[in-house]
């Protein structure tokens, strides 16, 4: 140990001498910080949760490692942040996947829904998008409706796997609609994404697709938000073309163990707020289709909580279980 660091511990042991946690906020951080994403490298939680941590380097001056620790619908990475110590150096990307659908997909996740995990910032949402083969016939979701009905039973949607986003999405949808499809899921979206430009798949109700879209490779029909996106202004939500009830995104948030002070949360939700209002943060997330959704601790824990709740009905309406 160098001088240094010698005297940063001689602080902090005087900081929770003198003043205990809100004192110790004062000096955080003191180290590098470990953001858990319980996704594997390269998809759209990947994605958001580099850009967090790049941000939260500028704002909090310390390194902040992003660490992806996948499976079990990320079960398995969230596990193990729950039995971190509560002292804002562990964090973690919590996820509409795995803070909102997996406490009903799976008997046992490891880790409670809400004792576990403080919430500290929300970050974005990405709503699901329609989307069909460049050269398929069918131009809006009115479409998909009349072919389903004409032939029940033969039209096939694809997602990431049972009970993920795009398999919920897909499911509310033939609810609203009426109709009777064929759910084929796969491991992972980008396989399901290619049979849907293939034309294996009649359709898709995706979130990460926005570079294919970009690209021409699919055409979206119709957007699961309430206005429409940003990226896509030329694209109808499903509430525009007379499906009422059609919303549906992923959703993305920073979250701390659950007994972290509350000045360090406030420390953390602020660097959070400040990296928005530098502009940087917002282009990153809104590169890769998110809507932005700056805001206190305790306006995203109302949220997260809301979250739940609804979930609970649209897991119930698939009736996926995933042990």
């Amino acid at each position: 140990m160098n001088r240094t660091q010698f005297l940063r511990l001689c602080a902090l042991g005087a900081a929770l001498a003198v003043g205990g946690p809100a004192a110790l906020a004062q000096t955080y951080p003191a180290k590098p910080i470990r953001l858990v994403v319980p996704w594997p490298a390269g998809g759209a939680a990947d994605a958001v949760g580099r850009a967090v941590a790049e941000a939260l380097r500028v704002q909090l001056g310390q390194s902040v490692v992003v660490d992806n620790i996948a499976g079990a619908g990320g079960n398995i990475g969230t596990q193990q942040f729950v039995r971190q110590p509560a002292d804002g150096y562990t964090l973690l990307l919590a996820t509409s996947s795995t803070n909102s659908a997996n406490p009903y997909l799976y008997k046992r996740t490891g880790f409670d829904p809400v004792k576990d995990f403080t919430p500290v910032a929300s970050l974005a949402v990405i709503p699901s998008v329609m989307i069909v083969a460049a050269g398929a016939p069918y131009k809006s979701p009115a479409d998909i409706v009349q072919a389903a009905k004409a032939q029940p039973g033969k039209l096939s949607y694809g997602s990431g796997g049972v009970g993920n986003s795009a398999h919920l999405a897909g499911e509310l949808f033939k609810s609203i609609a009426g109709i009777d499809v064929i759910h084929v899921p796969y491991k992972g979206s980008a396989p399901a994404l290619t049979d849907v430009m293939g034309g294996q798949l009649d359709y898709m109700l995706d979130t990460g697709a926005y570079g294919q879209l970009k690209g021409g490779k699919v055409r979206a029909v119709a957007v699961a938000s309430a206005t429409r996106h940003p990226l896509l202004p030329g694209v109808p939500t499903f509430e525009e073309v007379g499906i009422k009830g059609m919303q549906m995104n992923a959703w993305y948030g920073l979250a701390a163990p659950a007994g972290t002070p509350a000045a360090i949360v406030e420390r953390l939700n602020g660097a959070v707020q400040a990296a928005f209002q530098a502009g940087d943060l917002g282009k990153r997330l809104s590169d890769v289709g998110a809507e932005l959704r700056p805001g206190t601790a305790a306006s995203f824990a109302a949220f997260w909580n809301a979250e739940l709740q609804r979930y609970a009905g649209l897991v119930k309406l698939t009736g996926a279980t995933l042990d």
